[in-house]
C-alpha cells in the first residue's frame, strides 16, 4: 500500500523504516490490502512516535473483536531515531509523512516514513507538464518504431 499522491505533494528530504504496534484484526486486514494512507501523517509526542489519520478497513471475519478503522497507532523506532527526528521537525517546512505499508522478509508490518517538505503550487505544475511533454514524445516515437 503506496501513498502516491504524497510523491505529487511532498519533496522527499530522508526517508525511515519503523515497525507498527497493531492488532491482529488491523495485520489481516493490512495482508487483504485494506489500508488508506491519504491524508495520513505521523506525530512526535515526547519519546513517542504515533501514526494519525491511517485508516485501515475491518476485518469481516472479526466480529466483535474488530478494530477502530481511524485509530492512532504507534510507531516502532529506538528512542535516538525519535529524538533525532523530533529535531529535524523543529526546522522549517519540515513534516514526516507516511509512504507505504509493506512486510518484511520476517512477516512483520513495516512503515516507510519520510521527512518531506510540502512543494509549491508552480512546481507541481511543472511536474505536470514534463510528465505530459515525456508522454507526448513516448507517443510520437512509437509511431516511428514500428
Amino acid at each position: 500500500m503506496e501513498n502516491r499522491k504524497a510523491f505529487f505533494d511532498y519533496e522527499i528530504v530522508e526517508k525511515i523504516e519503523a515497525g507498527m504496534s497493531l492488532q491482529g484484526s488491523e495485520v489481516k486486514s493490512l495482508r487483504l490490502g485494506g489500508a488508506d494512507l491519504t491524508g495520513a501523517f505521523a506525530r512526535i509526542d515526547g519519546t513517542e512516535c504515533w501514526l494519525m489519520g491511517c485508516n485501515i478497513a475491518p476485518y469481516k471475519e472479526a466480529n466483535i473483536r474488530n478494530h477502530e478503522p481511524l485509530r492512532k497507532r504507534k510507531l516502532l523506532l529506538h528512542k535516538k531515531q525519535i529524538l533525532k527526528i523530533g529535531n529535524k521537525l523543529q526546522q522549517k517546512g519540515l513534516t514526516l509523512i507516511p509512504l507505504r505499508i509493506y512486510f518484511n522478509d520476517r512477516g512483520f508490518a513495516k512503515m516507510e516514513l519520510a521527512l518531506a517538505t510540502g512543494k509549491r503550487k508552480y512546481d507541481k505544475r511543472e511536474k505536470l507538464k514534463q510528465k505530459q511533454q515525456k508522454s507526448d514524445v513516448d507517443r510520437g516515437m512509437r509511431k516511428y518504431k514500428r
